[in-house]
Formats: C-alpha cells, sequence, structure tokens
C-alpha cells in the first residue's frame, strides 16, 4: 500500500489525545447523602463496572475513528499492475484501404471501425491518429470526430512499415502505446520485423464474412478493324461460387453494350466491339464484393499518326516501309547525307540504321531530340566505330560497345515482362523458330535485355529512361548479316518501339505509379496544363519539351474517373484513371505475422485493459466509511451503553 500524502501520517500522534482524556478524568465528582444507602450499595458498583467498559468502547472507537480520518488524508492506494507505463502516448493506426470495404457482421469493415473509436474513445483520453495518407498528432475523440466520420477509401496501399517509420519518427519523451486495427489484407513479416518490441502493439484485425471478389483488372484493344474497335476486358475472381455477373461498357455515361458472364474460372475475357472513334467511358460489372474495383475507367483517342523516320541506305532499310505503313505512320527514309537536321524535332521516332560514323553535329541534334522525349533506336554496322558508338551512347546511359565477334548465334530468350513486350504476347513462346547473327558485338548494359542470344548475351536492349526510349542492338539486321527481318518478332518488336510514349490504344493509368504521360501540343513557356474530373481538379507537374509536354502525376488524382486536360479553357484531350487493383484479393489475409503480438476484438477492450492495469486503486474512500462507521458507532454507545 502506498500514500499519496505520507506526511498527513505524523498526525497520528493526535491518537495520544484520547487516551490521555481517558487516563485523566477531570471531572468531579459530588457526593450525595441519603438516609438509608443499603439498597443504594449494590446499585453503585454495578453502575462503576457498566461506566468502565463504556469508557474503553468509547476511547477504541474515537481511536479507531481518529486513525481512519487521518489514514482518509493521506490518500492510500494500491499501485498498479502496469503503473510504469500510465504516461504512454497513444498511436492509433487506421488502415483504410480498399479491402476495408468487405463486409462484416456489423457492416463495411472500416465504417465499423470508426464507428467504435466514435463510441468507446474516452473524452479525455489524448492520441495520434495515422491512416494511409494523413496524420492527425495529439488530438482527442473530440476533434478527430469530424475527420473520422469524413474519412475515405486511400486508393494508397496499407503500408504498415512505413506508418511504423513515422510513428518512430515522432520524437517523445514517453514510450508509445499502438493501435492497429487493420483486416492484414497484404500484411508481411517485413511489415512487423522492425517493430519495437519494448512498444509491440495491439493489434485488431475485423473479419470480412463475404470473401469472393470480382475485378475488372484491364481493358485494351484486342483488334482494330476497318471502322471497329474490338476491345478486350480482363477480370479476375477471388473466391468460389460467383453467381452470374452483369457487366457494362458506357461511353460518356451512356449504355452502349451489356452482357452477362458466368465466372467458372478465376481469370475471365469478355470482348466488345465498338465504333472506330473517341471513348471516353467505362466498363463497371455488379458484385457483391469490393466495389472500387468494380469500374475500370479508360479513354481512346482519334488516331494520331507517329512520325518515323530512318536514317541510313535505302536498301537496307526497306523492311521498316513494310512495318511502318501509311495507316498509322508517317514514315521516311533519308541516307545521312541528304538528312534535313530541321525534320528531326518533329518525329517520334529516329532509327539509325548501320551507320558506319554518327557526326558530332547528328550526335548533339539526337542529344537534344532523347531530351525532349523523343524515342532513339541504334542498330550497328559491321564497319561501325566502337569508340564512336560508345561516346554517343555516354550520353544517354551505360551501355558500351566491345568488340564485334564473327561466330553465329542464335536469338533464343525473350523478356515477357520487358515493358516493350508488355500486351503483346496471350502466352509465354518457347519454342519457335529461333532468328540467327552471323556477326555481332558484345555489349555490355546494366539495364535488362529484350531479346538474348543463347550464350545468355545481348541482343537487344533498352536504356531506361523516365522520358524517352533508347533501343540498343548488338549486331546488324541486314539481310546478309541476319535472318531477323524474316522473324515474327520484328514487327510487334519495331511497333512497340515506335510507340514508346505515345497514346496508342486504350489510355487507363493507374493512381500513384508515376508514369510519365506526353501531351502532344506546342505550348509557351508560361503556359500551364490543368487536368479536370466531374468534381475536381489539379495541375500535375509538368515539362515542356520540344512538341510535346511530360506530364507527372505522382498520386494525383485522388478519385479514380475519367479527366480531361485543358490548357486554359481549351480542351486539350482526354484521359482516364484508376485505382491500383492490390487490394481485390481479400484471401491474402496474413494472421500469422501478428501472432507474437497482442490482439483484441474491439477497441474498448483494449481502452479497457490499459486503465486496468494503470490505475491505480485508491482506497482511501474505504477509510472514510470507517470512519463514519466508528462515529456512528460511538454515538450508539453513548446513547444506549448505560
Amino acid at each position: 500500500m502506498h500514500f499519496k500524502h505520507p506526511e498527513i501520517l505524523y498526525f497520528l500522534f493526535l491518537l495520544i489525545v484520547p487516551i490521555l482524556v481517558h487516563l485523566f478524568q477531570l471531572r468531579r465528582f459530588k457526593t450525595s447523602y441519603f438516609t438509608n444507602v443499603r439498597f443504594l450499595k449494590e446499585l453503585a458498583i454495578q453502575t462503576r463496572k457498566s461506566s468502565k467498559i463504556k469508557k474503553r468502547l468509547l476511547l477504541a472507537t474515537r481511536l479507531l475513528l481518529l486513525t481512519c480520518a487521518i489514514i482518509a488524508f493521506a490518500q492510500p492506494f494500491f499501485e498498479a499492475k502496469d503503473s510504469k507505463n500510465a504516461s504512454n502516448e497513444m498511436y492509433i493506426i487506421l488502415d483504410n484501404s480498399f479491402s476495408m470495404q468487405a463486409k462484416g457482421k456489423k457492416g463495411e469493415l472500416l465504417k465499423r471501425a470508426v464507428q467504435e473509436l466514435l463510441e468507446n474513445t474516452p473524452e479525455t483520453a489524448q492520441f495520434s491518429l495515422l491512416t494511409n495518407t494523413e496524420n492527425y498528432w495529439n488530438t482527442d475523440i473530440k476533434s478527430s470526430k469530424s475527420a473520422l466520420q469524413n474519412l475515405k477509401y486511400s486508393a494508397a496501399p496499407f503500408e504498415l512499415s512505413s506508418i511504423m517509420a513515422k510513428v518512430k519518427a515522432h520524437k517523445s519523451a514517453h514510450k508509445k502505446d499502438i493501435i492497429i486495427i487493420s483486416d492484414a489484407v497484404g500484411l508481411t513479416e517485413n511489415d512487423t520485423k522492425n517493430i519495437d518490441s519494448e512498444e509491440k502493439p495491439y493489434f485488431i484485425i475485423p473479419e470480412a464474412e463475404q470473401k469472393n471478389n470480382v475485378s475488372i483488372d484491364s481493358v485494351y484493344i484486342n483488334q482494330t478493324l476497318e471502322n471497329f474497335y474490338d476491345i478486350s476486358v480482363n477480370l479476375s475472381g477471388y473466391g468460389e461460387d460467383f453467381k452470374p455477373i452483369s457487366t457494362a461498357l458506357y461511353n460518356q455515361n451512356k449504355l452502349i453494350a451489356k452482357t452477362i458472364i458466368n465466372f467458372n474460372s478465376k481469370k475471365k475475357k469478355i470482348n466488345f466491339t465498338i465504333p472506330k472513334e473517341a471513348f471516353h467511358g467505362y466498363v463497371s460489372i455488379e458484385d457483391n464484393g469490393l466495389t472500387y474495383d468494380n469500374k475500370l475507367f479508360f479513354s481512346i483517342s482519334k488516331n494520331k499518326k507517329t512520325n518515323v523516320i530512318s536514317i541510313g541506305e535505302p536498301e537496307k532499310s526497306n523492311f521498316l516501309s513494310r512495318i511502318y505503313t501509311s495507316s498509322e505512320f508517317n514514315y521516311s527514309n533519308y541516307s545521312i547525307s541528304s538528312l534535313d537536321y530541321n525534320s528531326l524535332e518533329k518525329q517520334n521516332t529516329i532509327i539509325l540504321n548501320e551507320l558506319v560514323e554518327i557526326p558530332q553535329a547528328l550526335q548533339t541534334t539526337l542529344k537534344a531530340f532523347v531530351s525532349k522525349g523523343g524515342n532513339l533506336v541504334i542498330i550497328p554496322s559491321e564497319k561501325s566505330s566502337v569508340s564512336n558508338l560508345n561516346s554517343f551512347l555516354g550520353n544517354f546511359g551505360k551501355v558500351q560497345f566491345n568488340n564485334l565477334k564473327t561466330e553465329n548465334k542464335l536469338i533464343t530468350k525473350i523478356n515477357f515482362d520487358h515493358p516493350l513486350f508488355s500486351g503483346v504476347f496471350e502466352n509465354k513462346i518457347t519454342n519457335f523458330q529461333y532468328p540467327k547473327t552471323n556477326n555481332s558485338f558484345d555489349i555490355s548494359s546494366p539495364y535488362p535485355a529484350v531479346l538474348s542470344y543463347d550464350d545468355q548475351s545481348t541482343f537487344v536492349t533498352a536504356i531506361q529512361n523516365p522520358t524517352a526510349g533508347i533501343t540498343v542492338f548488338s549486331a546488324p539486321i541486314n539481310a546478309a548479316n541476319s535472318n531477323f527481318q524474316q522473324s515474327p518478332l520484328i514487327v510487334p518488336l519495331f511497333y512497340k518501339i515506335a510507340q514508346n510514349n505515345q497514346k496508342t490504344g486504350v489510355n487507363a493509368l493507374v493512381i500513384g505509379n508515376n508514369q510519365p504521360y506526353f501531351v502532344d501540343i506546342l505550348l509557351t513557356k508560361d503556359a500551364i496544363l490543368e487536368v479536370k474530373g466531374t468534381e475536381d481538379s489539379f495541375i500535375p507537374i509538368q515539362q515542356i519539351l520540344n512538341n510535346k509536354v511530360k506530364l507527372t502525376f505522382n498520386d494525383f488524382p485522388e478519385t479514380a474517373g475519367n479527366y480531361s486536360i485543358f490548357d486554359k479553357k481549351e480542351w486539350i484531350e482526354n484521359l482516364s484513371f484508376n485505382y491500383k487493383r492490390t487490394e481485390s484479393d481479400l484471401s491474402q489475409v496474413n494472421t500469422n505475422v501478428v501472432a507474437d503480438f497482442k490482439t483484441a476484438d474491439t477497441i474498448s477492450t483494449i481502452f479497457n485493459t490499459l486503465q486496468t492495469e494503470r490505475t491505480d486503486s485508491q482506497i482511501w474512500k474505504w477509510f472514510v466509511i470507517f470512519a463514519l462507521l466508528f462515529l456512528a458507532l460511538e454515538m450508539a454507545i453513548i446513547k444506549f451503553v448505560k
């Protein structure tokens, strides 16, 4: 037992006062005379005995009364079990990712978690609230009520490790109590391994009852016909026993197609045929699972021809004219002697086809061309100067040519994951007629190979550049040195190279991917492009290039939907944004990683536990009660004991 004011216990010396009063009776007795005392003698003896007992009882009750009163003023208490952590600061981490849209016993997981916080958090409790994107430091439930009630689902995934880093960086003189409310979808051991052992958090893992979910993953043009687009929609199903799902296609919010699909496999693809014109809409499904992935917004711009020029001998460039047809490209070829340098800045893609030497003037022009978002392809000649090539490539990256080798090599490996081959192959092809080269350069490159030889050396590589694409071949591909021109790989490779960073096909950007977007427009230096949606607008980071503008969106916009780009009030083009589909699989719940931490079912359980373990047991009230009881007992003795 401990005392809040132990110095008051010195007043226990006052107990000697009633003892002294009892020992020294200062009252004088008056003698009364009676004529006959025979009958009073026995009565006097009895009164003296009862008086003695009564005085002792009164002394005892007064001593106990005074003792209890003094102890009560000293405020005794029993120290709490976890009193050393009573001054800890509290941090509540609330997962508001899209997987928290799942429905539990009492509704959507996030909404239920918010309601429990509002109902069960003590008004006097101070805490810091952290969500996927927002931080509210040193607040209370009254101050944060509005923020909690208006809390929206976040496009940013729940990354516990980064949020815990914010908590750790928040300097404090006290230890920290951390409460983490998350459905644990996508939670990994890396998220919890760096948690301080002295600050083990409490986990609340709300569980979804309905774990079936269907997600629209992507939309792409499957086939381009003369007057129509055949577009394909890819869907994924997570769970079992799906009911038939209604799928609809909207353009400018007008229904143009609808169908019912039976989801009998994990992946499903459906096709729609739409007119070959600009499209600005979305595809949607009716699903009982999560709602954020039930729509995929996309746009299709009017066809714009891509400008491609090849620099080299005409007889070695004939194959390019068969790839870059007039229906989609403005293609031309020039020899180095007849090249018009002024025309280069208007191109989207420039191909250096087997130049023996790259003149310094051309190097300077191409360096500026690439810096402004142009695509460059370098195909060496057997007679190319290695030093000249390396000097030129040094402007863009770390690809370097070594000596030419006269050796037949087969091109056997395709990097299906490379951006130049994204969406090209439905299945990974391993058995095809391998093209070959007779002579090739050894090249050193830190970048992933696009195509490789059977000895794992590089045939085609691409320098990673956020603005432009620089593709480098390690060997000439003329008919005398290689049969690559007859390979089925050449068409998709050169087609994708020319279209790199160009808006072709379906335009459906992913929020947070930070993929640059290029707008074909010539702006003045003071002009600013603005992106507008139906409810919000924002100004992205932008860089004016030659005849285009590079836009970087970072984490904007916050809401998926169809947007348009404006130069002041003048419409430029449409684009669409969608959320990442990383939260769609509700079976990714990983509760094993929190097995070593404390868990609770509700927030009220945690608050009650902390209050019980950290609140001292105050017992001074009991001593007040005892003092009152002894006072009542003293009065009873005085009144009833004779």
